[in-house]
């Protein structure tokens, strides 16, 4: 029996919900800054001892699962106000996004964008000086 293929554009928002969920499990019963949680460190941080985007996404959702928005964004801004850009487009991939937000996908839908703001993140949040120092998490 061959899939239908009109299934296939609900792939990225199955995938981005199953996460979602799983993580959302893990991290309610497992703190990522208690000392010997079994959740693994940044290998970029431990073998450079800077900042990549990425670290404090843990923490960040295990913030956001507690409903803690002001931690979140102390842990990882950039997770925390790309969510939304990302949920409008898998919502648009799947067929669901609501006409009056389809201009939003232009917008969003930017991959040199994309990249210039995660490298330049990635430099601002190693640099030693306020107000880039409110970048690293904690």
């Amino acid at each position: 029996m061959k899939f239908p293929q009109r299934l296939f554009r609900y792939a990225p928002l199955a995938a981005m919900g199953s996460v979602g969920l799983g993580a959302m499990v893990v991290l309610r019963r497992i703190d990522p800054n208690q000392p010997g949680n079994p959740l693994p460190p940044c290998p970029f941080r431990a073998l450079t001892g800077l900042w990549c985007p990425g670290c404090g996404s843990t923490r960040c959702l295990h913030a956001l699962v507690h409903l803690d928005l002001s931690q979140a964004m102390a842990m990882n801004p950039l997770l925390v106000l790309s969510m939304a850009p990302m949920l409008v487009m898998a919502l648009h991939g799947a067929g669901l996004l609501p006409a009056k937000l389809q201009p939003l996908v232009r917008l969003f839908a930017r991959p040199m964008a994309w990249m210039v703001a995660i490298v330049a993140y990635w430099v601002a949040r190693n640099l030693p000086w306020y107000p880039f120092t409110l970048l690293a998490p904690g």
